[in-house]
């Protein structure tokens, strides 16, 4: 039987980096669903930008970003002692930046496909902006809210060349399943990979099987 330790850290890895998506990915969707800014196709394009780019190539840049040298490491690690690089909290930054797309693209169809029509309702009821967002968008936006989650998660599970890149390989720190599969394979071990990919698909398809189920009843619901 394999080690199960990587496995339990990439759920708590895909855990906390939905988490933190979550917040930090919803006011961002929310603007580019309602900005006319000529700024927008820019950020738009800087938030996709993971979804093109090889994973090597955001994993090189982040290690030049987050090394003890550079100011953002070199900050942290006066703050707490720890570096960034070869770190959990290192392979968190990495995974919000690298799974950004995956919470803010299903975030902002939803909140367009809202409307502007329910939110100029509100408005007219007296309810301010945070109010109509919280009391009409978030609600009618639920199943995008859904979508963006798994999908975060989901990507999160399968990282494997930022990770590798950022945190490389220390066991119970920054080993997640996906490097343990390759390090199994790399090693011959293909009975323990086998195990662990095993694992890897029957969650997959376990929590996939959930969410379209959820957006089914709640689109029987709605209806």
């Amino acid at each position: 039987m394999p080690d199960l330790g990587p496995l339990w850290l990439s759920l708590e890895l895909a855990a906390i980096t939905t988490a933190i998506l979550l917040v930090l990915g919803t006011p961002l969707a929310w603007w580019l669903a309602r900005t006319r800014s000529v700024l927008k196709p820019a950020i738009e394009a800087l938030t996709a930008l993971p979804l093109i780019l090889p994973p090597t190539v955001i994993g090189f840049y982040l290690l030049i970003l987050l090394n003890p040298t550079s100011p953002v490491g070199r900050f942290w690690l006066t703050l707490t002692g720890d570096t960034l690089t070869f770190s959990f909290t290192g392979l968190v930054v990495a995974s919000v930046i690298y799974s950004l797309p995956f919470m803010v693209q299903p975030l902002q169809s939803a909140f367009e496909s809202v409307g502007r029509a329910p939110l100029e309702a509100a408005a007219s009821l007296g309810a301010s902006p945070l109010d109509a967002f919280f009391s009409v968008a978030a609600p009618l936006s639920i199943r995008g809210f859904l979508t963006a989650s798994i999908l975060s998660f989901a990507h999160t599970i399968g990282e494997f060349g930022v990770v590798l890149m950022v945190g490389g390989s220390i066991p119970g720190q920054t080993r997640v399943i996906s490097i343990a599969i390759f390090e199994q394979v790399e090693s011959l071990q293909y009975q323990d990979a086998h195990i662990l990919s095993g694992m890897l698909i029957a969650f997959s398809f376990i929590t996939l099987l959930v969410v379209y189920s959820l957006n089914r009843r709640f689109r029987v619901h709605v209806g």
